[in-house]
C-alpha cells in the first residue's frame, strides 16, 4: 500500500489548523434555503427568516427563496411640495404663470433716441440708462475743482494778481463744462433689448451702435461688487461663441437681476413674452372700455 500524498502528520506544524479549515467540506444549499446534508460546493449564501434591514427602507422586504422582493408600497415616499412652490408652477388658460411678476413690466415704445436704429419688423422690449454711479468720477472731479479753484481764486484776489484769478476761474469753467459732458454722454447712452438683439448705443456727436444677435449669445453673466450689490447695478457679459465682440461687457447697468431675467427670458421663452405683452394689452384695453 502506497503512502498517502501530501506531507506527513507532523502535531507541531503551525500551518495545519489553516489547511484543516481550507479543506473543510461546505456544506450545499437546496433552492429553499435550507442546508442539505450532502457536502459539495456551495450554490451561494443562506438568509435565515429573520434577516433583514431592521427599521430602514428595506424592513418590509421579505425573502422568496433566495431572492429579496422589495415592497414598492412601503419604500416610495412621496414628494413634499408647499404651496408656495406649487403657486410657481400653475398657470392659467393663456399659459402665463399664476405667481408673482418675477420680472419689470415692459415699456411700450421705445424713445425717439432709440426708435432710429430699430427696423420695422423688430419688438421693441425695453432701454435702460447705466446706473448713477457711472458718473461717480466726474461729479467728484467737479466737486474737488469747486473747492480748490474757488479758494485759489479768493486767495490769488486778495494778491492783486489778476490774470492768474481769471485763469483760475476759466480753468473751473473747462472742468465744468467737461464733467457737463460726461453727464449729457451718461444721458444719451442707451442699453437695448428687442426680441432679436441686444445694442448699446453711445456718444453725442459721434455716435456709436454695437449689437449682438440673441441667438449667437452662448454665455451670459452679470457681475456685481459689494457696492454694486448696495446701491444694484452690475456689469454684463456676454459671450459669443468664445470671439471677442463689439458688444461684450456693458458696464454700470441697473436692476441686474431683473434685466438678466428678461434677456434670458427673450433667448429661451419668447412666447412667454408674448404672452405676457398680449394679456397686458388685453387688460388695458379693459380698463379703458370701463
Amino acid at each position: 500500500m502506497g503512502s498517502p500524498s501530501g506531507p506527513p502528520f507532523d502535531p507541531d506544524d503551525p500551518d495545519r489548523a489553516r489547511r484543516d479549515r481550507d479543506t473543510e467540506p461546505i456544506p450545499r444549499i437546496r433552492p429553499d434555503g435550507g442546508p442539505s446534508s450532502r457536502p459539495g460546493p456551495s450554490d451561494g449564501p443562506s438568509f435565515s427568516d429573520d434577516a433583514g434591514y431592521g427599521d430602514g427602507p428595506y424592513a418590509s422586504e421579505q425573502p422568496a427563496g433566495r431572492a429579496w422582493v422589495r415592497d414598492p408600497e412601503a419604500t416610495y415616499q412621496p414628494p413634499q411640495i408647499s404651496e408656495d412652490e406649487l403657486a410657481g408652477l400653475r398657470v392659467d388658460a393663456s399659459g402665463m404663470p399664476l405667481g408673482p411678476r418675477r420680472v419689470l413690466p415692459l415699456e411700450d415704445e421705445p424713445s425717439s433716441l432709440v426708435a432710429r436704429y430699430l427696423f420695422p419688423t423688430e419688438r421693441y422690449r425695453g432701454e435702460w440708462k447705466r446706473h448713477w454711479i457711472h458718473l461717480t468720477t466726474p461729479i467728484l472731479v467737479g466737486i474737488a475743482a469747486t473747492f480748490v479753484l474757488g479758494y485759489l481764486s479768493g486767495f490769488l484776489a486778495g494778491q492783486d494778481v489778476g490774470a492768474l484769478t481769471t485763469i483760475a476761474v476759466l480753468l473751473w469753467f473747462a472742468v465744468m463744462g467737461w464733467v457737463a459732458w460726461k453727464v449729457a454722454d451718461w444721458w444719451y447712452d442707451r442699453f437695448i433689448l428687442t426680441n432679436k438683439r441686444v445694442m448699446v448705443v453711445t456718444g453725442i456727436i459721434t455716435r456709436k451702435v454695437a449689437m449682438m444677435p440673441l441667438a449667437r449669445v452662448t454665455d451670459m453673466k452679470y457681475e456685481q461688487t459689494p457696492t454694486g450689490r448696495a446701491l444694484n447695478y452690475g456689469t454684463f457679459v456676454l459671450e459669443s461663441a468664445g470671439q471677442e465682440q463689439a458688444l461684450r461687457e456693458i458696464k454700470n447697468l441697473p436692476n441686474p437681476n431683473e434685466l438678466y431675467l428678461r434677456v434670458v427670458e427673450e433667448m429661451y421663452e419668447p412666447q412667454a413674452v408674448e404672452a405676457r405683452l398680449g394679456k397686458e394689452a388685453d387688460e388695458a384695453k379693459a380698463d379703458d372700455g370701463a
